[in-house]
């Protein structure tokens, strides 16, 4: 119970803490808006691009990790 009175309160926190940023954005004017969705989207195309190589690199470390256990069995 104690752990859902904790994240029933750090909920609330965050919601608080949204709405004043919310209502900021709406007074900025269509041009400023355009560019903050620009920068936005290039962050998320590195983010997600740096995640794929991240995962490209795993994947090739664990084909290698299977390639030398089954030469060990061989």
């Amino acid at each position: 119970m104690k752990r859902f009175a904790t994240v029933l309160l750090l909920l609330a926190s965050a919601a608080t803490w949204t709405i004043p940023a919310h209502a900021q954005r709406e007074n900025r004017s269509i041009g400023e808006n355009q560019q903050e969705s620009k920068k936005a989207a290039k962050q998320q195309k590195k983010a997600n691009k740096k995640l794929a190589k991240n995962q490209r690199k795993a994947m090739k470390k664990y084909q290698k990790a299977q390639r030398k256990a089954s030469k060990r069995r061989h």
